[in-house]
């Protein structure tokens, strides 16, 4: 019988200008720095030889732009993919996390306690964004049973991949990394997802500086305030 496993490679875009500033950027088309453009070169470096037959990403250019480079180094087309896109945090985008808490206090606290039925207004809220991703992966996974493929997309999104992995309810405080340009391996075998490996980041260990963590995207949270 042969393999019907389908094998993803989950990756987070490269570093952008807003990264660095902690701003929230949901469906912002923020661009890569020059350090998330050196990020996408080395991670599509590490995976020319992955044997993959197909990558995905989210039409935002920070994803898109990190995954072309993947897809030129494994001589793929590229397809771009909106359901990818990062969650929409309403009037919080282009806000710092600070700013965040001084003018709207109490929908701070209901973001940064992952209330599940919390949405900025305009926004998504975290049971619709959750949703919207696993309704992505899922049909993405189901048509490449026994290939290996590339999803590139956004801290939100890949959080809600590992929590789907892992069996993890959506307002759980994030232990984890999401760290920009990292790799991360899931198995989709037709009914669920399990997970591989997680936060692989040695095709940049020569880097002087780590990757920063999605949390620094504006994910706002328990363990981001201990942080």
């Amino acid at each position: 019988m042969p393999d019907q496993v389908t094998r993803l490679l989950v990756i987070r875009h490269g570093e952008t200008p807003w990264n660095t500033e902690a701003r929230i950027q949901g469906h912002i088309d923020i661009p890569l720095n020059d350090k998330g453009r050196w990020q996408a070169e080395r991670v599509a470096q590490a995976l020319a030889d992955e044997g993959l037959h197909a990558i995905y990403s989210s039409d935002l250019q920070r994803a898109r732009h990190t995954a072309e480079a993947i897809a030129q180094a494994a001589g793929l087309p590229l397809s771009v993919d909106e359901s990818l896109r990062e969650r929409h945090f309403g009037r919080f985008e282009g806000m710092t996390q600070e700013e965040v808490a001084s003018q709207w206090p109490e929908e701070a606290r209901r973001w940064r306690e992952r209330d599940p039925a919390y949405g900025p207004d305009g926004g998504e809220t975290l049971e619709d964004f959750y949703e919207r991703c696993m309704d992505a992966i899922t049909r993405l996974a189901r048509q490449h049973p026994g290939q290996s493929i590339a999803l590139v997309a956004h801290g939100g999104v890949l959080d809600c991949f590992y929590r789907a992995a892992n069996g993890l309810e959506l307002d759980l405080p994030r232990s984890w990394k999401i760290t920009n340009a990292s790799v991360n391996r899931l198995l989709f075998n037709g009914e669920g997802f399990s997970m591989v490996g997680w936060a692989d980041n040695r095709h940049l260990e020569d880097d002087e500086s780590a990757s920063l963590d999605e949390r620094t995207d504006g994910a706002v949270n328990a363990v981001a305030r201990r942080a």
